[in-house]
């Protein structure tokens, strides 16, 4: 998963202006499913909104004495009759002039032979190509989107996710922040299906006994409390979280002193399901008794328990 971010310059803090973030990308990629994500967040979601209408919507009053101004998340579809390349790019440029809001074009990305694979699972036409294969269709506006793409404030690529990590990576870009506090999220995942991507420390837990050997503790998960207290029975578990805690209390800090705003933690094992679970619960657990704004993802038992579709 590729991420890439810009930060404008302006005399009022970011973090005062409203937000407005515009999402598009490719067909099949998850905008739907971005807006969906971002809705439940808080922001005011408007799909499929035709790009000659947002001047206006964005001209219309908001709030009015102490009312909170609620941020927006519009979704802008390649499909529809006004779009062009040269049309968003310049109202996200026109949006970033008048300085009164805190702009972000979004591009939910995905690689075509993953698109591919989607539209043929879903036996959808493609949009751009009703009467013709999709893998025309794809082509066809991947080269439209080019130039959007490389415009973006935001990049996420959701060729390997599930519905749920396109969430989670939205809360990380565009979520609510915890009064300035960075937010940590930790990850639990199995070496055998690759490393995450865009965590920013991996920790391995091969070293400790495996629950798997153990008949009556194969088909629990690390979340239960006996495979949890045979975790914790190896003295190594002990001496690993210990000298984590150590480093990570040293480090969240700095990292937040420096205007990092989130912190991705990862733990793995060799299937995601035992001893990686179980000691991320548990570092998990800690770091928010210690009053850091902490999310938890197991990305095994999240494959297991069978996504949908990304749309």
């Amino acid at each position: 998963m590729s991420h890439e971010t810009s930060h404008e310059m302006s005399d009022t803090p970011v973090r005062d202006k409203p937000h407005v973030v515009l999402v598009t990308g490719p067909s099949g990629a998850g905008r739907r499913t971005a807006i969906h994500a971002l809705e439940d967040m808080g922001y005011e979601a408007i799909d499929n909104l035709p790009l000659s209408l947002l001047p206006r919507l964005l001209a219309v009053p908001e709030g009015g004495g102490d009312t909170p101004i609620r941020p927006m998340a519009l979704g802008v579809d390649p499909r529809n009759r006004d779009f062009s390349t040269e049309a968003i790019i310049d109202a996200v440029d026109q949006l970033c002039a008048r300085g009164d809001r805190h702009v972000q074009l979004l591009f939910v990305d995905c690689r075509s032979e993953v698109l591919l694979r989607r539209f043929s699972e879903t036996r959808r036409r493609h949009p751009l190509a009703p009467a013709e294969s999709a893998q025309i269709g794809i082509a066809r506006e991947l080269d439209l989107l080019r130039a959007v793409r490389t415009r973006a404030d935001i990049l996420i690529d959701t060729s390997e996710l599930s519905p749920q990590e396109l969430r989670a990576e939205l809360e990380q870009w565009v979520g609510p922040s915890d009064a300035g506090r960075l937010a940590v999220s930790v990850h639990s995942f199995s070496y055998k299906r690759g490393l995450p991507r865009g965590v920013d420390m991996v920790f391995d837990c091969r070293f400790l006994k495996n629950p798997y050997w153990v008949p009556g503790l194969r088909g629990l998960d690390g979340r239960t409390p006996d495979v949890a207290r045979f975790v914790q029975d190896d003295v190594r578990s002990v001496q690993f979280l210990a000298h984590l805690k150590e480093m990570l209390n040293m480090l969240i800090p700095a990292f937040q002193a420096e205007g990092k705003s989130y912190l991705s933690i990862a733990l793995g094992c060799t299937g995601g399901q035992h001893r990686s679970v179980a000691m991320a619960e548990t570092l998990a657990r800690t770091l928010a008794e210690e009053g850091w704004p902490v999310s938890i993802r197991h990305r095994e038992m999240e494959r297991r328990a069978g996504a949908d579709q990304i749309s």
